[in-house]
C-alpha cells in the first residue's frame, strides 16, 4: 500500500549518523510538527494524570481503594460510549473534522471544571448520603462510596483517563500511522517519542511549581489557585495541538513528497461503511487484531495491578495533597529522563538491528522482573526490617521507592518500546482496521485492560478488606497475564512479518 512519495533510494547513513539522527534534511518539514504535536498531547497527559491522582487519592473519604471501582464503573463505560460515538462520527466526518470534534470537548471540560465545577464542589457532593451508606455497608465498599461522594473528582478522573487513550493512543498514533510508511516508522517513531518525552520534564516541573505555589497562599483555597494554573496550561496546550494539526494538514499533507492524497482518497471511496458491531465482530475474527488487543489489554492490566498497590503506600507516606502532588511531579520528571535515555541509546537501534519481536518483548519482561521485585518486598518487608534500618529509612518509604522504580522502568519501556512497536503493527493494515479497529483496541481495549485489573482488585478488596492483604494474589495474576502477553507478541511478530512483506 502506497502512503507517500518519499524516496527509498537515499544514500545510507554512516554509523554515527544512523545511531543519533537517521533523518534526511527535507524530512524535517514532516518530523518537527509531528514531534511538537506529540509533545503537547503528552504534556497534557502528564499534567492530567498527576492531577487526577492527587484529587482522588487524597480526597476526604477516598484513597487508592477508589481507583479500581472508578476504572470499572466509570472509565470503562465512558470508553465504550466514546467508541460508539467515534465510530458513528468516523463515517460522516472528514479526518480533520473528526480530530477537532474529539479534542475540543476535552479542552472545554477541563476549563469548565476549574472555573465552575470545582469551586462549587461542596454543594455538588452528596456527603450526607454517602455518610449514611458508609454506616450500613461493609468496609470493602469504601472505594465505591468514595467515587460517589466525590463524583466531580471522579468525572475529572474519567476525562483525564480518556485523554490518554483518545488523544494520545487513538488520535496521534492513528494520524502518524496514516501518513507514515513502515520504512519511515523505524526512523521516525523513536524520534517522536524522544522529543515528546521532554514534555514530561516540563510538565513535572510545572506541577512542582504549582504545588509549591499553594504553600505561599494563606487565605482562600490554595488548591483552587493551583488548579486554575494547571487547567490554564492544559487549555493553552490544547489550543496548540489544534493549531499544529491544522498546520500539518495545510502545509505538510499537501506536499507530494510526504503524502499521496490521491491514493488516500481512492482508498476512502472504496472503504465500506461498517457499523461498530460489525467492526467488533471483524476484530474478534481477526487473529492479527486480536494479538494487538492482547498486548494492549495485557499492559493495561499489569500496570494497574501494580500502580494501585503502590499508590496506597504513597498516600500513607504523603497524606498531604501538596506533598503528594510534588512527589508525582518529581516522578514524572524522572520517568521522562529515563525514557529519553532509553529512546536515545536503545529504542531505534533495537528495532532496526534486533527486530520487532525483541523490541516488543522487552516491556513485558521488564514488568515481570520489576513487578516481582516490588511484590517480594511488599510480602517480606517485616522480615527485612534490619536491612531497611541499615539504610536509615522505614519499610513504608522503601516500599514507595521500590514502587516508584518499578513504575519508572515500566513506563519508560512502554513509551520507548511498547508504543512504537504496537503502532508499527497498524501501518500495513487497511483504513477500516486503522480507524475503527484502532478505536476499539486503543480506547476500549486499553480501558478494558485497566478495568480488568481493577475488577480483580475490587473482588479482592471486597473479600480481604484492604489492598495490603491482596498483594500475594496480585503477584500471581501478574505472572499469568504477562505470560499470555508474551505469547501474543510472539504470534503477532510472525503475522506482522508476513503482512509487511506482502
Amino acid at each position: 500500500m502506497k502512503q507517500s512519495n518519499l524516496p527509498d533510494n537515499q544514500p545510507q547513513f554512516g554509523k554515527m549518523r544512523s545511531f543519533f539522527w537517521p533523518i534526511y534534511s527535507y524530512e524535517l518539514k514532516k518530523l518537527i510538527p509531528m514531534l511538537f504535536l506529540f509533545f503537547f498531547i503528552l504534556f497534557n497527559y502528564t499534567v492530567l494524570r498527576d492531577t487526577k491522582d492527587t484529587l482522588i487519592v487524597t480526597a476526604a473519604g477516598s484513597g487508592a481503594e477508589a481507583i479500581p471501582f472508578l476504572k470499572v464503573w466509570g472509565v470503562l463505560p465512558a470508553a465504550i460510549l466514546f467508541m460508539f460515538i467515534y465510530s458513528k462520527m468516523s463515517n460522516v466526518l472528514s479526518k480533520p473534522a473528526l480530530f477537532y470534534s474529539t479534542v475540543v470537548p476535552f479542552i472545554a471540560f477541563f476549563a469548565v471544571f476549574a472555573i465552575l465545577i470545582y469551586p462549587n464542589r461542596e454543594a455538588l457532593h452528596p456527603n450526607a448520603f454517602c455518610d449514611w451508606l458508609q454506616g450500613i455497608l461493609p468496609p470493602g465498599f469504601k472505594g465505591l462510596i468514595a467515587i460517589l461522594r466525590n463524583w466531580t473528582y471522579s468525572l475529572f478522573y474519567i476525562m483525564s483517563e480518556l485523554w490518554g487513550s483518545v488523544c494520545l493512543s487513538l488520535l496521534f498514533w492513528g494520524f502518524a500511522n496514516d501518513i507514515t510508511k513502515v520504512s519511515e516508522s523505524k526512523r521516525f517513531y523513536n524520534l517522536f517519542g524522544l522529543g515528546a518525552n521532554f514534555s514530561l520534564i516540563l510538565a513535572g516541573t510545572f506541577i512542582i511549581w504549582a504545588s509549591d505555589l499553594r504553600r505561599t497562599i494563606s487565605s482562600g483555597d490554595p488548591w483552587q489557585t493551583s488548579l486554575n494554573w494547571l487547567m490554564f496550561i492544559v487549555v493553552l496546550s490544547g489550543i496548540a495541538i489544534l493549531a499544529i494539526y491544522w498546520w500539518i494538514n495545510r502545509y505538510v499533507l499537501t506536499d507530494q513528497r510526504f503524502y499521496d492524497s490521491s491514493e488516500q482518497s481512492k482508498m476512502k471511496k472504496q472503504k465500506p461503511k461498517m457499523s461498530m458491531k460489525d467492526s467488533l465482530m471483524y476484530l474478534v475474527r481477526s487473529k492479527y487484531m486480536g494479538c494487538i488487543a492482547l498486548l494492549v489489554i495485557g499492559y493495561g492490566m499489569c500496570i494497574n495491578l501494580v500502580e494501585v498497590t503502590w499508590k496506597s503506600q504513597l498516600k500513607l507516606q504523603y497524606p498531604d495533597p501538596n506533598a503528594y502532588s510534588t512527589f508525582m511531579g518529581n516522578f514524572s520528571r524522572i520517568t521522562a529522563i529515563a525514557t529519553i535515555l532509553m529512546m536515545f541509546f536503545v529504542t531505534g537501534n533495537v528495532v532496526r538491528k534486533l527486530g520487532w519481536k525483541i523490541a516488543a518483548l522487552i516491556t513485558p519482561v521488564v514488568l515481570l522482573i520489576t513487578g516481582a521485585a516490588f511484590f517480594f518486598f511488599m510480602l517480606f518487608s517485616n522480615q527485612l526490617e534490619g536491612f531497611v534500618a541499615f539504610f536509615g529509612t522505614t519499610p513504608l518509604m522503601l516500599a514507595v521507592i521500590f514502587g516508584m522504580a518499578q513504575n519508572i522502568m515500566s513506563k519508560s519501556a512502554k513509551y520507548s518500546l511498547f508504543d512504537p512497536t504496537k503502532e508499527m503493527a497498524y501501518i500495513p493494515l487497511d483504513q477500516e482496521q486503522k480507524v475503527k479497529g484502532k478505536a476499539a483496541i486503543d480506547v476500549v481495549g486499553a480501558r478494558l485492560g485497566k478495568s480488568g485489573g481493577a475488577l480483580i482488585q475490587q473482588l479482592l478488596i471486597l473479600v480481604l478488606g484492604n489492598i495490603a492483604a491482596m498483594a500475594p494474589y496480585i503477584g500471581v495474576f501478574l505472572f499469568v497475564i504477562i505470560c499470555i502477553w508474551i505469547l501474543a507478541a510472539i504470534s503477532l511478530d510472525k503475522q506482522f512479518s508476513k503482512v509487511s512483506e506482502s
